[in-house]
């Protein structure tokens, strides 16, 4: 059965689709960009700052879910500048110190709200 996930703790969708959806035991967190979900506006910063928030919001949605880092076995980056990478990666690794999931990273023409990064990521329960 499919189950829509929302939490408060991660920013509002942005257009018509939902934080993230699970069935079957996967998680499939929908893009998330740098925005303070108490805010509910882009943080200012650089591509470390807002990679860290990106990070944040995709951990509380994965908490809310009952998920965490370890299930995550795939994730898809996207950059509005291909010489953010290294800072980008450097955030992201953190979230991963051992066995990381597989990833494809793309430089994008542009991103939502003007932001620099934004990370979508598939999940699934560790057994």
């Amino acid at each position: 059965m499919k189950r829509i996930i929302h939490t408060t703790r991660a920013p509002e969708a942005v257009g018509p689709y939902s934080q993230a959806v699970e069935i079957n035991g996967t998680l499939y967190i929908s893009g998330q960009i740098p925005i303070d979900p108490v805010t509910g506006k882009v943080i200012e910063g650089d591509i470390r700052e807002q990679t860290a928030q990106v990070m944040k919001n995709i951990a509380a949605i994965l908490e809310e879910s009952g998920y965490d880092f370890s299930g995550v076995i795939k994730s898809t980056c996207l950059l509005t500048d291909m010489n953010h990478f290294a800072d980008m990666n450097e955030v992201y690794a953190g979230y991963y110190p051992q066995d990381p999931p597989a990833r494809a990273t793309y430089a994008v023409a542009g991103l939502p709200l003007g932001v620099l990064v934004e990370i979508e990521t598939i999940a699934v329960k560790p057994a």
